[in-house]
This record gives C-alpha cells, structure tokens and sequence, in this order.
C-alpha cells in the first residue's frame, strides 16, 4: 500500500491549496463568516455514515482489513451530533418551513455535496477491502485538512462566543487524525499491506476519483460562501 499512500499524500497536498483553504486561513474575515458554509455540508454529513455502515462496514468476516474497516466505520458513525450542536451554537438552527428546508438540502448549492456519498457507496460497493481502504483513507486525509483549518477558526470564534465547537473544533479534529481509526498503530499496518500491482493500480485510480470528488465539494462550498452572507443562510426557497 505504500505507493497508493505516497498517491494520497500528494493529492492531500494539492487538496490542501484549494481556494477554500485560502479562505479559511484569512483572518481578516470574521470567522463566523468563515464557517458560512455550514449548512452546505448537511448532506454529507448526514449520509457519511450511513455509508459507513452499509457500504463500508461487512460483518461477519474474517478478513483483517475488513475487520480494520469495520472497527473504523464503528467510530465513524456519529460525528453528526457534534454537527447538531455546532449548527445551534453558530445560529444556524433558524426556523424554516419543511419545503423550504428540503428545497436547500436537495438544490443546486448542494449537488456535489450529495454526490460524494453516492459515489463514495459506488466505489465502495462489493469490491475488495484494500479498495475500500483505499477510499477511507482519502476521506480522512481530506477531513484533516478541512479539520486542521476549521479548528483554528473554531478558537478563534470560542474566544469571542466562550462556546466549544465540537464539530468544527480540536474535539472532531484529534480523531479525524487523516488514517482510519480505532486500531492501534493503524498507519504502519496500511503501509505495510502487501497488494498486486494489478490492486495497486485499482487503488490509485480510485484516489485520484475520490479526490476529484472531494475538490468539486468543496469548490461549490466557496461559490457558495460568495453568494451568500451570514444574514441569507441557510436559504429558504
């Protein structure tokens, strides 16, 4: 796996210098405003771990990387809450009529939003576990560069608010650690998996589509953030 790691590592390099990043690294933009993306992520959010729990996760098995894989999906599976409370905490949780809040999690602002989960479960459905790890590490390698960029806005905001974003925070951060979790000295066990060139190259074209996915995310969350101030979102339709 290791040169399929190496692939990722680049590619969480060039993830890195999105526009979005740039973004939140500007400090002389409130960092309220910074997070104005929120409600955008609802999608993903919401349906990540029901991918991890019918795509990812395969119970009973014997297979070591699929038993790796489901011990991750486990502790995987409730970021939302985290999510529930931030959304509270930056006022986001502002009445809206049903249709009006079906119409913004299912409109154009969140289309690529939603097609990462349902790519993420194409990818992932009834193919080997070194593919499917494959997958899970490009997640975590993008949710720790939005993660590390986030947190910082996150203390910066706690500082004037006195509230803690979980979600947003350090708290989701220190286990968005950019591997699969929930086994001990994960990394060096990936990197030491033994595949066929024939897999290795399965892998990195599914690195290379998953970051795709990921990057056309994240790009529609900044065309998002530049339509939309703090007092317009989320949008009732």
């Amino acid at each position: 796996m290791k040169a399929v790691l190496a692939l990722i590592e680049q590619k969480k390099q060039e993830f890195s210098k999105l526009p979005i990043c740039e973004f939140l690294k500007d400090k002389s933009i409130p960092p309220r405003q910074r997070l104005a993306f929120a409600p955008c992520i609802t999608p993903f959010v919401m349906n990540i771990w029901e991918v991890n729990k019918y795509f990812f996760r395969e119970e009973p098995t014997d297979d070591p990387i699929q038993q790796l894989i489901n011990v991750h999906s486990y502790e995987d599976d409730h970021h939302f809450l985290w999510y529930y409370e931030d959304m509270q905490k930056l006022g986001f949780n502002q009445p809206m009529t049903y249709l009006e809040a079906l119409k913004f999690i299912w409109g154009p602002e969140n289309d690529k939003a939603r097609r990462v989960c349902y790519k993420l479960s194409a990818y992932a459905y009834q193919v080997d576990p070194v593919l499917k790890l494959a997958i899970i590490e490009c997640n975590e390698a993008t949710g720790n560069v939005v993660l590390s960029l986030t947190a910082e806005v996150a203390r910066e905001l706690q500082q004037i608010t006195g509230e803690n974003y979980r979600y947003f925070g350090e708290y989701h951060l220190a286990v968005e650690t950019g591997h699969a979790m929930g086994t001990p000295d994960v990394e060096n066990l990936i990197e030491n998996i033994e595949i066929s060139p024939e897999m290795e190259a399965k892998a990195c074209l599914l690195v290379e589509q998953v970051f795709a996915d990921f990057t056309e995310m994240l790009n529609e969350w900044m065309v998002y953030i530049k339509a939309h101030k703090l007092d317009q979102v989320p949008v009732g339709v």
